[in-house]
């Protein structure tokens, strides 16, 4: 039986179906992203949607949609489905769907009459190609099929409307047409892997609706144009592979690159396959360099995700050369940083104060997996010099004071992961001393002094623990209170107050300045006040301000975003930081907690986790579709949990 399958009764039920997409992704930032059954909701759903790098460093909505149409006896059976203004659904073709499963690929049974057609859908992995094969798997009569394509030819952040300066030009390529609205965009080449008959029939459909845009506040709806339909004969067993692509391909040659692709696909049979595939979905390659895009459909690289993501996304499913591949690009922007270049590579953020921190906590997984001498071989020097570029108060952001503390100014530009703005400010406006930082730079200093002891330099090795022992102090007599939790931020004389998760990483990191007693206090705190099932509230409920449910126009979303949204990610370093306290003691309460993450398997973007939750019942998934520090973290503690079941 398959781990993902949703019966007829699910499908056709729209107020479920729709809620359930499905994402399938390539090695250069290209997608496929719609509903598990096939009606667009969000403007940046789309069968083809590639990056155009001659128009901008956006993604594009090139093929829309393909709307399926059974002709039988000269009757039409239409299997598509769009939402049109009005809360109209046409052409209603979900109802004929009988199943749908996803396991090396999404296929989709659909039973017209005595016609049982399946669908299954692949994206070449190094190509901007999507193929779709159809199989006509039952049929007592001569069947033929039409495929109309949808095409927007957009950046996924606009719509596109009715206008008379869209060519309707096309050419003929082998078994297809090759087409292209408008100048600076790739040409569209559509092909069959049968001769088929295409017939010219130019229309706009107009009205198309998305509903996720509605709910987000946004302009909702757009024409499309549909340059008229492929139409091809079938006989029961007969096969057909439709491919959309920006380059042509040997139509002939379809249908053995479909049967290819399914052969490097990874069985998405159970919670920790699914996240393996979902992993390599972030994937991106951009001739020598290797980035992790953050998540989908709207984010790109950003340093902090990229190294916060790194060790779970590799390290955790033994890709070791993987994670090498990514740190050389990682490595690149962050020497160029602080030498002052300009990047040339396509790393956003890399400014911000915490990255480089977080490099060094993603340099210390490695080194448990490959141990001391590689590690320090290979990136010791990148270690050392990121300590001395911040101690020597040479990063721009990040401030290094006598107390052993860093300081950050977050007042007019947020400048830690709780980055919503509003109005042009931080609506956390996080500035001063904040706790995750200075556990990071107190776990940086640590692990500074491990490479001098491994280096037989004892005379640097004790200079640096007397660095970190300054830094312990102050960050006990900085961030503990009375009530034994850990302050946010504190900035002179000023203390916040709030209960937030960013005091997990003091007792989570290899290396704390905590007391074991001070350790456990945090952690009760955060479950007491910030454990949900699906991660840790960015904000307790007892404190000013919550605000859990993420819904609403951008501005109320942004107040939102981090006043009580639960995420995934910080929930898995809490574990984290119980297996550390507890050992096995707690491991059933944890693998409890992980069940909660494999929810999310099959109520939102099937097989891979979203963004974030409201932080309140029902914890309802938000944000981005698939993001990537959680499916990191998800199979980063999901290995650390193995080693504690079968190790100790």
């Amino acid at each position: 039986m398959s781990y993902i399958k949703f019966e007829k009764a699910l499908m056709t039920n729209l107020e479920e179906s729709l809620q359930r997409e499905l994402l399938r992704t390539n090695r250069s930032g290209a997608y496929s992203c719609s509903t598990i059954v096939d009606c667009n909701t969000r403007k940046y759903h789309g069968l083809l949607v590639v990056p155009v790098p001659e128009l901008d460093d956006e993604n594009h909505v090139l093929l829309s949609s393909l709307d399926c149409t059974v002709v039988q006896h000269g009757v039409e059976f239409n299997l598509g489905l769009h939402k049109y203004q009005g809360n109209n659904y046409a052409p209603k073709g979900h109802k004929y769907i009988r199943e749908f499963s996803c396991d090396l690929m999404p296929t989709t049974i659909y039973r017209v009459g005595g016609v049982i057609l399946k669908k299954e859908v692949i994206f070449q992995t190094f190509e901007d190609r999507i193929l779709l094969r159809y199989t006509l798997e039952d049929a007592h009569s001569p069947t033929k099929l039409r495929l109309r394509p949808f095409l927007a030819f957009r950046s996924v952040r606009q719509f596109t409307h009715e206008n008379n300066v869209a060519s309707r030009e096309y050419k003929h390529v082998p078994n297809g047409i090759k087409t292209c609205m408008y100048a600076g965009y790739p040409e569209l080449f559509m092909q069959l892997s049968k001769k088929n008959e295409f017939v010219f029939q130019p229309d706009w459909y107009r009205g198309i609706e998305y509903p996720k845009e509605q709910e987000r506040g946004y302009a909702s709806n757009e024409d499309l144009y549909v340059p008229g339909y492929f139409e091809v004969n079938m006989k029961k067993g007969d096969s057909i592979v439709f491919a959309a692509s920006t380059s042509e391909y040997k139509s002939s040659q379809l249908s053995k690159l479909f049967d290819d692709e399914c052969k490097h696909r990874v069985p998405r049979d159970n919670f920790y396959d699914c996240l393996v595939g979902a992993a390599h979905q972030f994937s991106n390659y951009d001739g020598e360099e290797s980035y992790i895009l953050a998540g989908y459909p709207w984010f790109k690289a950003r340093a902090r995700d990229t190294f916060i993501s790194l060790p779970g996304l590799t390290l955790s499913i033994d890709e070791v050369e993987k994670f090498e591949r990514f740190m050389k690009t990682g490595e690149k922007a962050i020497r160029e940083f602080m030498e002052g270049k300009p990047l040339s590579v396509k790393i956003y953020e890399i400014e911000q104060p915490d990255v480089m921190l977080w490099a060094i906590w993603a340099l210390q997984q490695y080194n448990k997996v490959v141990g001391d001498a590689k590690t320090f071989e290979k990136y010791g020097k990148l270690i050392t010099d990121i300590a001395h570029y911040i101690h020597d108060n040479k990063h721009p952001f990040l401030r290094y004071d006598d107390n052993g503390l860093v300081w950050v100014d977050g007042k007019e530009r947020a400048m830690t992961w709780m980055n919503s703005t509003a109005n042009g400010r931080p609506v956390v406006p996080r500035t001063g001393y904040c706790v995750e930082i200075n556990a990071l730079w107190y776990n940086a200093l640590k692990y500074c002094a491990k490479l001098a002891v491994f280096n037989n330099d004892a005379k640097n090795a004790q200079m640096v623990e007397e660095l970190a022992s300054l830094t312990k102090q102050s960050f006990i007599s900085t961030f503990v209170n009375d009530y034994g939790y850990l302050f946010d931020y504190v900035d002179g004389n000023y203390v916040d107050w709030s209960v937030r998760p960013n005091m997990i990483f003091a007792t989570a990191l290899d290396y704390s300045p905590l007391s074991q007693e001070q350790k456990k206090s945090v952690v009760d705190y955060c479950t007491r006040e910030l454990l949900t099932p699906r991660g840790l509230r960015s904000l307790s409920p007892k404190s000013g301000g919550y605000n859990p449910m993420y819904v609403g126009p951008q501005h109320q979303r942004d107040y939102a975003y981090h006043q009580g949204t639960a995420w995934p990610w910080l929930g898995c370093f809490y574990l984290e930081a119980v297996l550390r306290l507890y050992k096995k003691s707690r491991l059933s309460f944890i693998q409890r907690q992980m069940a909660g993450y494999e929810d999310d398997m099959t109520l939102n973007c099937v097989t891979t986790i979203p963004e974030l939750s409201d932080g309140n019942p029902p914890f309802r998934a938000r944000g981005a579709v698939s993001f990537a520090m959680n499916v990191a973290e998800i199979l980063r503690t999901m290995s650390i949990i193995g080693k504690y079941t079968y190790n100790k």
